[in-house]
């Protein structure tokens, strides 16, 4: 059967609706009818333009994050990075840390889940950093065999975990900053 074309606006509304439901009840307890019920879809729908709740999750994830990585080239590393940074206000910022906690747990039952993030979410990400830190291979900012440029991403992502867990606050714009300018620039010799 033939996927039905759903308006950018409506999609986008039913992503929003899935992330909300998703930050109220956690994944486990998200159903497929919660979100026809919120949405105001049947249940066929969801299925037949998603396939299933592992999708439709990372899509709304990914519908979630503002532009590609690959796209920003400030012309620095540095600049590259806080472009990053800056797309992401601090409300958000802390009500998506959260949505990924809740999510990295369930990732551990669902491998289904699990591989959808990977191959919708993580994956592009990681192409588009990928692109990032060439380009400042490229520039000259940074040599390729600098032993830090594939651990660049457990650094980050690190620092978004360790931040609540250490020390009991939210990520924010002013950490992140500070961290890629005190630890991650420094590892790869910026």
């Amino acid at each position: 059967m033939a996927r039905t074309r759903l308006t950018p606006e409506r999609e986008g509304e039913l992503y929003e609706a899935v992330l909300d439901l998703l930050r109220e009840v956690g994944y486990d307890a998200l159903t497929m009818d919660a979100i026809a019920a919120r949405t105001r879809s049947s249940k066929a729908t969801l299925y037949r333009q998603w396939g299933s709740k592992p999708e439709l999750v990372a899509k709304a994830l990914r519908h979630n994050k503002p532009g590609n990585l690959a796209d920003i080239d400030t012309g620095s590393l540095r600049g590259d990075f806080h472009a990053v940074l800056s797309r992401t206000d601090d409300c958000q910022m802390e009500k998506d840390a959260a949505l990924m906690r809740g999510l990295s747990h369930a990732v551990h039952e669902y491998p289904e889940l699990l591989q959808a993030l990977r191959e919708l979410l993580i994956e592009p990400e990681m192409t588009g950093f990928d692109q990032m830190l060439q380009r400042a291979v490229d520039r000259g900012e940074l040599r390729s065999d600098n032993p830090a440029l594939k651990y660049i991403p457990h650094m980050l992502v690190g620092a978004l975990a360790a931040r609540q867990l250490i020390e009991d606050r939210p990520v924010d714009q002013t950490f992140l900053i500070d961290y890629v300018d005190s630890v991650v620039l420094p590892a790869l010799g910026v």
